[in-house]
């Protein structure tokens, strides 16, 4: 780096230059420290590290003798960015900012060839930086997925656990018997169902759907059934306020299940201390629409235009966002839309369409 200075430069860099020694763990300098100066590394080894998204501190690079490190301070006056610790025990020339420039000033081709050397130096730090900050954030989103999946997975575990309770009751009837293995049987395939629409979610990949013409109120009607034991044990009661319609529909009923079972499971997330879920279906030409609405505080306005984005969410512990994003998607497979609102006096209010088979439009 110092190539071709002049003998009286030279000696009043040896001059200014403080040999500083370090033992194993010392810190050279910290995050917010004052930037005055640069070092040369005599022996040992320095870490560079800072703190990236999940506010852990990270080491992006390591440097050894015959190299320099903070280099910033040459350039700008601006705090420290990051820590520089000794790896071991080391020894290290610091040469402050102050004195450099005058040499600087006297030597352009020397300035030209350090700021050559620190752009290449500040290009590498940005390659593992974003390198870095990138496995952080997989790092962040396996686990958000990770958490859906596993908060989607209690309620049909919590059912089949109580299906083989009322099973294991000494005496129970045929028919206790039989129901509680048909309740075991669907949970089972609906979790099944879950994790593959969450895994082909998360790769993108757009789901096969296999659609059957469907009675919807009596679809709506065997979830609802379905429903209920699981929502009693959460002190919340779902009621149909609107009379079933004659609907017929083109759907594939193991995903659009996922919707109902996601819609009402927020509902409860909403209601801590119980309450009501209310199920309203009309035919409006040429589709039936659905609402479900919850007894709880509503929608946000920040996020009433953010809901249905992956990892948006609101008022609920441990959520992600992750359950309405795939409701969208289920949906608009289905050729439908999926809305929601809030209204004075009321909770959230989530809206979804399906169209009609023609022959019952």
């Amino acid at each position: 780096m110092f190539k071709g200075m002049g003998e009286a430069d030279l000696t009043s860099l040896e001059n200014f230059s403080r040999l500083k020694s370090l033992q194993a763990g010392q810190h050279v300098f910290k995050e917010a420290d004052a930037g005055d100066g640069f070092y040369f590394i005599i022996r040992g080894r320095i870490q560079i590290s800072a703190r990236f998204g999940d506010n852990q501190r990270r080491v992006f690079a390591t440097f050894g003798p015959g190299e320099f490190f903070g280099e910033m301070a040459v350039l700008d006056d601006a705090p420290r960015s990051a820590d520089a610790i000794a790896d071991e025990a080391s020894e290290v020339y610091f040469i402050p900012r102050e004195n450099l420039a005058e040499i600087l000033e006297r030597n352009p081709k020397l300035a030209m060839r350090m700021l050559r050397d620190f752009s290449r130096r500040l290009r590498e730090f940005d390659r593992k930086y974003i390198e870095e900050a990138l496995q952080v954030e997989r790092l962040v989103t396996v686990g958000k997925f990770a958490r859906t999946i596993i908060h989607d997975l209690k309620n049909p575990l919590h059912i089949i656990g109580m299906s083989a309770e009322m099973m294991s009751i000494q005496g129970a009837s045929p028919e206790t018997q039989a129901a509680g293995k048909s309740r075991i049987r669907r949970q089972v395939e609906r979790m099944g169902k879950m994790v593959t629409e969450f895994l082909e979610f998360t790769r993108g990949d757009k789901t096969t759907s296999n659609v059957i013409e469907t009675d919807y109120a009596q679809f709506v009607n065997e979830i609802i059934d379905e429903l209920r034991p699981e929502l009693t044990a959460r002190s919340v009661a779902i009621e149909l306020a609107t009379p079933l319609p004659r609907a017929t529909v083109l759907i594939d009923p193991t995903r659009l299940v996922h919707v109902f079972y996601n819609l009402v499971g927020n509902a409860c997330d909403a209601m801590t201390g119980g309450g009501k879920i209310q199920i309203r279906l009309a035919r409006k030409h040429p589709e039936v629409v659905t609402e479900i609405e919850d007894g709880g505080k509503g929608i946000p306005p920040q996020m009433a235009q953010r809901l249905f984005e992956p990892f948006a969410t609101y008022g609920k512990a441990g959520g992600t966002g992750l359950g309405l994003s795939i409701c969208k998607r289920v949906i608009e497979d289905h050729h439908g839309r999926i809305v929601a609102r809030s209204e004075p006096g009321h909770g959230a209010i989530f809206l979804f369409t399906l169209p009609l088979v023609a022959s019952t439009e």
